[in-house]
């Protein structure tokens, strides 16, 4: 504001100092006449910015007397600042028709000179300078506005830009959470679900030898070391800057790089044998090599299903590995007794192997079912408390696909799982 009254001040006083010096036509009249029309154009400069219309108001209105009273070459000039200051802040409708206006009204004070004058080299004269002080101020002013608006453009987007890189980042955050939550307790679970059971059963029974004693916290000690080595090669790969989180491979503390396979499944079925409960493995097809995201994958879910077997259910666990034509399916079941072992659990163990079927484009259904996985077949739906087992049943395709080749195999592994599940008896 102070430099908007500085320029008005300025203004006026080289205007009073251009009428005094005689740039003016001469008509008579005093010259503090001509410094009436001088102040109200000046005046108009003082609301440029807050009210551009009201300053090409006052300005049309010194200029008007200008002419009847001079004109005079200060006010003139200040009247170019009126129409540049309209056409820059006032509304785009505005400087759009004072283009138009001011280019009319050149082009007809040029030939209205030509015409009054009978001299045709007069019209270029007089429509040159009507140019300068009417189009020229307008048209700068159109070029600064555009410029301006292509800025704020620019910088919204860019704000826009940095929005959605915060949202993207926030976004790879939450993602790589639920990734380490689920990792974790894949490592976890398994281990310390077998060592709350077998202490237990320690604690429960007093007619336990020493041997079975000795044997019971053996199998806690391998569960205890087993479990601490793999939450020291999660946490060694969270630390390493070169870690692929998701590819397979994970590292002892000793270095050496280990790749969870699901021909290794048998060691899972050990272990949960070595906890207590009955158990056996059946492998369908040819065992071969399946991409590393695929071998993770089913290893987890095998891991987990058989965490939840010894958590919640009864012997016996039956698991069936079949290889099949573009996919692996993975059928865990396990017998559920009247009473529900009472071991707490949050629920993640379902949602975490769903999410890594997910990952590599399978499917994941898991039930009551009423026959182990060596006899499964299509069933007669019934209550879901009917059944004497659970399933958990994973079909991972094996093979890089396009997707939509990916969809309609999607859609078949749902009808092989549908044969299982019927409608409504998946949990």
């Amino acid at each position: 504001m102070r430099r908007t009254v500085w320029g008005a001040g300025l203004a006026f006083a080289m205007g009073v100092l251009l009428i005094a010096a005689g740039s003016r036509l001469e008509r008579g009249v005093p010259e503090w006449v001509l410094v009436v029309p001088l102040g109200v154009a000046c005046a108009g400069v003082l609301v440029r910015r807050r009210a551009p219309v009201v300053c090409l108001g006052l300005g049309v209105v010194a200029v008007g007397l200008d002419a009847v009273v001079g004109p005079s070459l200060g006010t003139v000039l200040v009247f170019t600042d009126n129409l540049y200051a309209a056409a820059l802040y006032g509304p785009a409708r505005l400087a759009r028709g004072l283009l138009m206006v001011t280019a009319v009204l050149a082009i007809g004070a040029g030939a209205g000179a030509g015409f009054w004058a009978a001299d045709w080299r007069l019209p270029a004269v007089i429509g040159v300078q009507a140019s300068l002080v009417l189009v020229t101020p307008v048209l700068t002013a159109l070029l600064i506005r555009e410029q301006r608006d292509r800025a704020a453009v620019e910088r919204v987007r860019a704000e826009q830009v940095a929005r959605l890189a915060e949202l993207d980042r926030r976004a790879a955050i939450a993602a790589e959470r639920t990734r380490m939550a689920r990792e974790l307790h894949d490592l976890i679970a398994n281990h310390f679900s077998a060592i709350a059971i077998q202490s237990t059963a320690a604690l429960s029974r007093a007619d336990l030898d020493a041997g079975t004693v000795r044997k019971i916290m053996e199998s806690v000690r391998e569960n205890s070391v087993e479990g601490l080595a793999e939450m020291r090669t999660i946490i060694g790969l969270l630390r390493e800057e070169d870690a692929l989180p998701g590819s397979g491979d994970e590292e002892r503390p000793g270095g050496e790089a280990v790749r969870l396979r699901l021909a290794e499944v048998e060691v899972l079925v050990e272990r949960v044998m070595a906890a207590g409960m009955a158990g056996s493995l059946r492998v369908e097809g040819t065992v071969r090599e399946v991409p590393a995201a695929v071998d993770l994958a089913g290893y987890r879910i095998v891991q987990e299903a058989l965490t939840n077997a010894l958590k919640h259910g009864e012997s016996p666990v039956e698991v069936v590995v079949s290889y099949e034509v573009g996919r692996v399916v993975l059928r865990v079941w396990n017998a559920v007794g009247g009473e529900r072992r009472a071991l707490p659990g949050a629920g993640a163990g379902l949602v975490g192997m769903r999410e890594r079927a997910a990952l590599v484009s399978g499917s994941f259904e898991a039930g009551p079912s009423p026959a182990g996985p060596f006899e499964a077949g299509p069933f007669e739906p019934g209550p879901s408390e009917a059944g004497p087992g659970w399933e958990v049943v994973a079909v991972l395709p094996t093979e890089e696909r396009s997707p939509a080749a990916a969809e309609g195999m999607s859609g078949l592994s749902s009808q092989v799982v549908g044969l299982v599940f019927p409608r409504g008896a998946a949990s």
